[in-house]
This record gives C-alpha cells, sequence and structure tokens, in this order.
C-alpha cells in the first residue's frame, strides 16, 4: 500500500503544480491565511486517495471542515493530511510548499510522506520501518547526522522564512557556532530528518497538520520532534485545539541546544 500512496500524493502533486504554473486567485480564509485553488484540489485528490486504499480510517485535512473533538477523540488511527503546506510560498513561487500525508496512531504519527512537488522530492518515514528520499526519481534511505563538534563543523540550525524571528535569534544566540538556513512549510523537519540540518527550532505556532507527516519521517530516520517545554514527544489529537506547542526538531538531545531553548522561552 505505501508504494500506492505515494504513487497518489505524486499525482496530486502534479495536480497542483500545473495550477503552480499558470494565474490563480488567492482567496483569505476567517484566520486571515491564504486558499488558493490548488488546496482544493490536492484536499479532494488527497482524502479520495486514502478513501480509496485505507477505507474506514476517518481522515482529518486542513480543508476539510471543523470535525468537533468529540467526534476525533474516539479514533485510535486516523490520517492527517494538509493538502498544501506553505501556501505562502506556493502563492509567492518559491517552490518551498508541500502535501502532506500522516497516518497517526495513539496520538503518534507513524507514517508520514512529505512530498513538495516544485523540487521534485518526497520523503517518507515509517516508525519502527525505514525512512527515504526520492530526488528526481533516485531512491535513498536518510537517517539524522551526529551533532558535529562545533568547533570543527558549525551546527546547522534551519528556521521559518516567516515566523518567530525574534525567538529563533533569541535561540541562535545562545548556540555555539553555527549556520543558519531560513526554509519554508514541512521540509524543514526533512532536512535534519536527512542530517543536512541538526536543529529546527519552530517558537511560533503550527498545526498538528502541518508537522505530523515530517514527524513521522523525523522518528524513522532516528530523530525526534519534542515540545519545547516538556522536552516530550509532539503528540497528536489530545486535546479539543489543533494548534501545536513550540516545539525543536533534533536529532539527538545536547545541553548546550536545551540551554538555548530555556533562554528563547522566556521572551
Amino acid at each position: 500500500m505505501r508504494a500506492r500512496l505515494v504513487e497518489g500524493v505524486h499525482a496530486a502533486g502534479s495536480e497542483v503544480l500545473a495550477i503552480y504554473q499558470r494565474d490563480f486567485t488567492v482567496e483569505t480564509k476567517d484566520d486571515a491565511s491564504p486558499l488558493t485553488e490548488a488546496d482544493m484540489v490536492s484536499h479532494h485528490a488527497l482524502v479520495a486517495l486514502l478513501e480509496k486504499w485505507a477505507p474506514g480510517v476517518p481522515v482529518l485535512s486542513e480543508e476539510s471542515g471543523e470535525i468537533p473533538y468529540a467526534t476525533r477523540q474516539a479514533w485510535s488511527s486516523y490520517w492527517l493530511v494538509d493538502p498544501l503546506d506553505g501556501t505562502k510560498e506556493f502563492v509567492n513561487k518559491n517552490g518551498e510548499f508541500t502535501l502532506n500525508v500522516a497516518l497517526v496512531e495513539e496520538g503518534v504519527p507513524v507514517f508520514g510522506i512529505v512530498h513538495a512537488p516544485v523540487l521534485q522530492t518526497t520523503w517518507v518515514g515509517q516508525v519502527g520501518g525505514e525512512a527515504f528520499k526520492i530526488a528526481q526519481g533516485i531512491y535513498a534511505n536518510i537517517q539524522v547526522r551526529d551533532l558535529p563538534d562545533p568547533e570543527a563543523e558549525p551546527w546547522k540550525v534551519v528556521g521559518s522564512r516567516r515566523h518567530g524571528a525574534e525567538t529563533f535569534e533569541a535561540f541562535c544566540a545562545e548556540l555555539p557556532h553555527h549556520e543558519r538556513v531560513s526554509m519554508g512549510s514541512s521540509i524543514k523537519l526533512c532536512l535534519v530528518a536527512e542530517g543536512a540540518a541538526d536543529l529546527y527550532p519552530r517558537l511560533a505556532p503550527t498545526c498538528e497538520w502541518d508537522t505530523a507527516a515530517a514527524q513521522a519521517v523525523v522518528s524513522a530516520a532516528g530523530g525526534e520532534v519534542l515540545d519545547a517545554n516538556t522536552l516530550e514527544p509532539l503528540r497528536c489529537n489530545q486535546q479539543d485545539s489543533v494548534l501545536n506547542p513550540w516545539f525543536i526538531v533534533c536529532g539527538q538531545r545536547d545541553e548546550r541546544w536545551e540551554s538555548a531553548l530555556s533562554a528563547s522561552r522566556k521572551l
């Protein structure tokens, strides 16, 4: 089934890419975030894909409308979908947007597909199994890298293009020698999963559908996605709100970045 799901996500990505390459209208949702034709095209394609290959498993998509927590809390497993993560990147045409599909079991993202159509790159992870990347049709297993000695090789820290600049700066100010990379969407988590980055602190709001698929990839690759306050693994579907707490993505825990995180939380 995994191969069928990846194939279906790629097909949805092709539909999104066709819209991306032409003129399209941009609407504004109630929360002031943008909505495009591509969001809805991807939503319908991915929901249909999951209903075909995993019938009977509930689907929660960013664009599926509100599903009450009274209903959701009874789900032992469900699909969590962000049809177009990084809509602002899509509108600005910088290519840094993704289609995200996650399987969540008992609150834990256990399988995820993150597809970046413009980059022709897909990250896939099965917790307890493998994590791999498909780039221009080439498959390669991925894993987080060991945190290097910053005096010999700077840490690589990835941050959002648009959110949480003040707290991100405060975090970085407390780190040893490092380099920074700005990136959009859930690609940031995948960079840690593949060893291209060491840390991604997200010290600004996100929703569970923004992160679940990439969290599964990170976990399968040997890394962690941790609540910035408790340093416990991020979980889904634990409350009425689908907002995540602030979090950090890492290959390994280390007292140096934990101290920097503690300092940044005090802002």
